[in-house]
């Protein structure tokens, strides 16, 4: 080696950090060029509010009177409505439409038939699934068509399904394109469950904002699993997404501060053909467990915010990927270099986008075969744990950052190739070191840093062979010499863990702070 989410449980909306509609502004200041000259980029920031400030949940909708339902009862060619109030509802064959504000508990099958919500603008509708198998053969089997707010409640104990056509007969502008259909703000909750099946194209989609605050869905789709358009903000719950195309999403490109996506509670797994988790503006974390089990791009948005929660993804590509959305940007020139804690960072040539990835909380593990963290702008790590298990290729690299990536705090390891490593920049308040291997460091094998005491510091399992590992926490001095280890035993199979060096390999020291093996950024 060289040197080197009746009430549910509504706890997570009070902690829940808003994204639309955001005034205060963070600046972010890039060196670039051989000179040293620097711009200065604003962005949208976080600010502390709660969801229900900043979209068209409200927790009290989620309570009601339930004299007043209206109930339905559903079968093919024989629907009704089953309590002493008819108010609103229509039926028709197998289609059954609700065009009033109000309370409707539904029940029962319909193998070929619509429920269709057509509301005023500024009528409340809430729907009780408590048992209900819902299938069309030429459309979509739920449509919200006006309504100000839909509300699917999934019945404590029930077990629904919805599944639309293989191929719509309709398929203009705006027409339903998925088994759950909304053209209003649209929200799911309750303690039932729901599975979704997708067969046209997309799983659940709103046109509007798009609220998960509870519930056991799964979604099964052709193309998108779960999209929302001006939001999708996931509260609690248990979500698991397979998408053909992306896995859950919001996708407003065109209204400022729109398009951007929160998981503040709950569990979601996603498996997808395209992307896991992407937001158009910006995707933050701040709590629950996030799982991409299989993607190209695992999570996508021009700003990638993680302060809280569990993220782990699996890509074939990037891992976590800072990019598209629209930008500014600037060409660094010839870009960082040099030695000290300002080793790595630009690579020379690049263009530094308005494009960020911060990390100030959680965990975050990645397994990627492209590039692991990936920003085309600057990156931030300030706090939680970061693990990278990165590409094996020299044509990518475990971090891979345009701009200027910046450490100041948490726990950072990021494995890879050695072609394309990146080191924390000259802003780092918190050093590192960087170790590149002679041979090739076989995946499951301990890799230890010891302090000139003997005392190991830090011991990190790759879960891929290795030929380098960038590391910073806390736990090293700026300045002070390492001596690094492979073998022995480790208290955990994968990731940051502790460990002993009895009958570990010595391969060498390294100096915290220094970076003689960085260089810039891989391809995108």
């Amino acid at each position: 080696m060289r040197s080197f989410r009746t009430a549910l449980s509504v706890a997570a909306v009070a902690l829940a950090i808003s994204l639309a509609g955001c005034s205060t502004a963070a600046t972010s200041s890039t060196s670039t060029g051989a000179t040293g000259t620097s711009t200065t980029t604003t962005q949208q920031a976080v600010t502390a509010a709660t969801i229900e400030d900043d979209t068209h949940y409200d927790s009290d909708d989620l309570s009601w009177d339930t004299a007043a339902e209206v109930a339905i009862s559903l079968s093919d060619g024989g629907s009704r409505v089953t309590s002493s109030s008819s108010t609103g509802v229509a039926v028709d064959g197998n289609t059954v439409t609700i065009s009033a504000a109000g309370t409707y508990r539904l029940s029962g099958s319909l193998s070929d038939g619509q429920i269709v919500v057509a509301a005023g603008d500024s009528d409340t509708v809430r729907i009780v699934l408590d048992g209900v198998e819902l299938g069309n053969s030429t459309g979509s089997p739920f449509v919200v068509q006006g309504a100000d707010e839909a509300i699917v409640y999934l019945e404590d104990g029930s077990t629904n399904t919805l599944t639309d056509a293989t191929a719509h007969s309709d398929q203009g502008e705006d027409a339903p394109n998925a088994a759950l259909y909304s053209m209003a703000d649209l929200t799911i909750a309750g303690t039932g469950s729901l599975a979704v099946n997708g067969k046209f194209n997309d799983g659940i989609v709103s046109k509007d904002g798009l609220v998960l605050a509870s519930g056991k869905v799964t979604v099964d789709a052709v193309d998108d699993g779960i999209r929302g358009k001006d939001y999708t903000v996931l509260l609690d719950g248990a979500y698991q997404v397979t998408a053909g195309g992306d896995g859950v999403k919001a996708d407003n490109e065109t209204d400022e501060g729109r398009g951007w996506l929160m998981v503040s509670g709950g569990a979601l797994t996603v498996n997808a053909g395209d992307d896991g988790v992407k937001a158009f503006n910006t995707l933050t974390v701040t709590g629950g467990t996030v799982t991409v089990a299989e993607s190209e791009e695992g999570l996508e948005a021009q700003h990638i915010v993680i302060s809280g929660g569990d993220v782990a993804v699996t890509s074939n590509d990037d891992g976590v990927n800072a990019s598209g959305g629209s930008s500014t940007s600037t060409d660094t020139g010839a870009g960082m270099g040099g030695g000290g804690m300002g080793g790595g960072g630009m690579g020379g040539g690049e263009t530094v986008g308005d494009y960020t990835v911060e990390v100030s909380g959680g965990t975050l593990t990645i397994d990627a075969q492209g590039d692991g963290l990936d920003s085309n702008g600057n990156a931030t790590i300030s706090g939680g744990t970061v693990v990278v298990n990165g590409p094996t290729n020299d044509g990518n690299g475990a971090l891979d950052v345009n701009g200027e990536l910046t450490v100041t705090g948490g726990t950072v390891a990021a494995a890879g190739s050695a072609g394309m490593a990146v080191t924390p920049g000259t802003s780092s308040r918190q050093s590192g070191v960087q170790l590149t291997f002679d041979s090739s460091v076989a995946a499951g094998t301990p890799v230890h840093i010891v302090d000139s005491s003997g005392a190991v510091v830090a011991t990190f399992v790759t879960t891929k062979t290795i030929a380098s590992l960038v590391f910073s926490s806390s736990a090293i001095t700026d300045g002070a010499t390492y001596t690094v280890y492979t073998g022995g035993s480790s208290e955990a199979k994968a990731g940051v863990t502790t460990g002993s060096i009895d009958g570990a390999e010595e391969q060498g020291t390294v100096t915290a702070g220094q970076y003689p093996q960085a260089q810039g950024p891989g391809r995108r």
